[in-house]
Order: C-alpha cells, then sequence, then structure tokens
C-alpha cells in the first residue's frame, strides 16, 4: 500500500505488533519521496474465518468510525489508505498513522491517573454519541441473552445460575451513544504515564455507555483486582455525572460476553483462577442489582 503514499515511496522496516490476535498489526517505516519518513501501522484483517464468524466487523466500519472521531479529542489513528477487498493487499486491510505509545507498561497501569484517564477518554467516545447516530451499527452481544445458559466448565455454582437468570432479564432503560465495543487497557496506548491513543474500532457500535464500562471492568478486574475496577467505575461516573445505577446488569452482560463465546465444554484460554476471579466479580456484580 506504499503507493497510496505517492510515486517514489519505498518501505524501509516492518515489524509485528503484538500483541494482536483479532488482527494482523505491523508499525511500517516507509521513505516518501519527498525526504520524509512517514511512521504508520498496516492493519490486516488475516484471522481465518473472521468473515464468517464476524462478517459485520470490516475494513469499511473501521474506517468510518475513524473519519468520524478525527476532528474530536479522542485520540485516533489517521486513516491513510484503506483495502477493504483485500485487491491489494490480499487481506482487507488499513493503513493508518502510527500514534506515539505503547499498550500501558506496570508503571502505567500503576500511576494516579491510570484509571482517571481511562475514564476521561472513555467520556470523550461517548460524548460522539449524536454524530455517530447516522454511522454506526447498533450494537450485538456474542450470545443469545434470553436463552443464555452457564457452560459446562463453569463451577455449576449458585452464582453462575443467578448472574445467568439476571443477564435474561429485559435490559434497563439506557441511552445509546457510540461505544469503542472494545475498550480495555490493551486498545490504548501510553507514553510516560499519559493516555496517547486508542486503537481497534473495528467493533464500534451503537449502544449503552454501560456497556463499555463494564468491558473495561472486567479487563481491569482480571488484571489488577476489583478494587481497581471499582476505582475506574468512580472516575467515569465522576467525570460524566452520571449515576449508572443499573452497572451491575450491565457489569454482568459484559462478562458473559466473554464466558459465553467460548466452547461450552472447553474453557479455552481461561484458566481456573481466572474463573474464581471472574466468580467473585459476578458475585459483586449480583449484589448491586437493583430490585
Amino acid at each position: 500500500m506504499t503507493d497510496a503514499l505517492g510515486p517514489g515511496s519505498r518501505l524501509l522496516t516492518a515489524r509485528r505488533l503484538r500483541p494482536g490476535g483479532w488482527h494482523v498489526n505491523h508499525a511500517v517505516d516507509v521513505a516518501c519521496a519527498d525526504g520524509r519518513v512517514r511512521r504508520l501501522v498496516l492493519r490486516r484483517w488475516a484471522r481465518p474465518g473472521w468473515e464468517a464468524d464476524d462478517p459485520d466487523y470490516t475494513v469499511d466500519r473501521e474506517v468510518r468510525v475513524l473519519a468520524l472521531l478525527a476532528a474530536t479529542p479522542v485520540p485516533v489513528p489517521e486513516v491513510v489508505a484503506a483495502d477493504p477487498d483485500g485487491s491489494r493487499c490480499g487481506v482487507p486491510a488499513i493503513l493508518a498513522t502510527r500514534l506515539p505509545g505503547h499498550p500501558p507498561r506496570p508503571a502505567d497501569a500503576g500511576s494516579r491517573g491510570f484509571c482517571r484517564q481511562l475514564a476521561g477518554t472513555l467520556a470523550l467516545i461517548h460524548d460522539e454519541g449524536d454524530r455517530a447516530r447516522a454511522v454506526v451499527v447498533p450494537y450485538r452481544l456474542y450470545y443469545d441473552r434470553a436463552r443464555a445458559e452457564p457452560a459446562r466448565w463453569m463451577s455449576g455454582s449458585r452464582t453462575w445460575a443467578r448472574a445467568v437468570a439476571a443477564v435474561r432479564e429485559a435490559p434497563p432503560p439506557a441511552a445509546p451513544t457510540l461505544i469503542h465495543r472494545d475498550y480495555h487497557p490493551e486498545n490504548t496506548l501510553w507514553s510516560r504515564a499519559r493516555l496517547t491513543g486508542v486503537v481497534d474500532w473495528t467493533q464500534a457500535s451503537w449502544g449503552p455507555p454501560e456497556l463499555d464500562v463494564a468491558h473495561m471492568r472486567w479487563n481491569l478486574a482480571i488484571d489488577h483486582g476489583q478494587q481497581v475496577a471499582d476505582q475506574f467505575l468512580a472516575c467515569y461516573r465522576a467525570v460524566t455525572g452520571r449515576a449508572l445505577e443499573h452497572q451491575g446488569y450491565w457489569d454482568l452482560v459484559s462478562l458473559l460476553d466473554l464466558l459465553l463465546d467460548v466452547d461450552p465444554d472447553d474453557p479455552g484460554d481461561i484458566r481456573p483462577e481466572d474463573l474464581r476471579c471472574f466468580e467473585a466479580y459476578a458475585e459483586a456484580a449480583l449484589s448491586r442489582l437493583r430490585p
């Protein structure tokens, strides 16, 4: 895709960016004919079978959202070129600017401003709701909420039975807006304890902001503990002024998005200690459910 940068452009370096499982991302440096060196990311839809599993999570979807956010305070990459049908790259791909920073390191996660910046940036995303309504599609869950059942590899505890029963109930009232839909620490970039970017917008949707909050919370709980997950929630409430009185429900919905989107007979990468952590998290969410 170097031809998108003009005649005479040539690739200098390319290195695989990790982590990353849904897409294959490479940091590329390209020398332009005018002497400039462009620092870019080539993002390819190279996971086998994605067209069957997630046919709506396309290059076009991500391009539309990044264009929407280009003039906002949300720190996102700028699209340089796109290959929606894979005719130039072999698979669908996006070439975008490379933002400064790296996934959060222990020093970033341990800083006083970690949860505050995660919450403040998410609030900026949610503020773009009115402009996004015509651009993004309604969110979808990865399981049938109305017919949800605990997976056979789950502990069989009363907690999971109660959690599943809770999400089968009709969703509480929510004010939909633009949601990232996969907002967690590894989709943010940091430099010197400052959040410098939000990436991976393939799943951006129209949905309840509480779902984004919940997705971040279970990720924080498993990596940093329940206290950090609760701190993030407090920061989001403080910066937005929203009570989020039904957050317990959405915490369960999002957690089961993870746990029920696997083989019912095989937990995959979910370890026994992870399941114990998630069970405690679910119990805390159940205790906050409104009658």
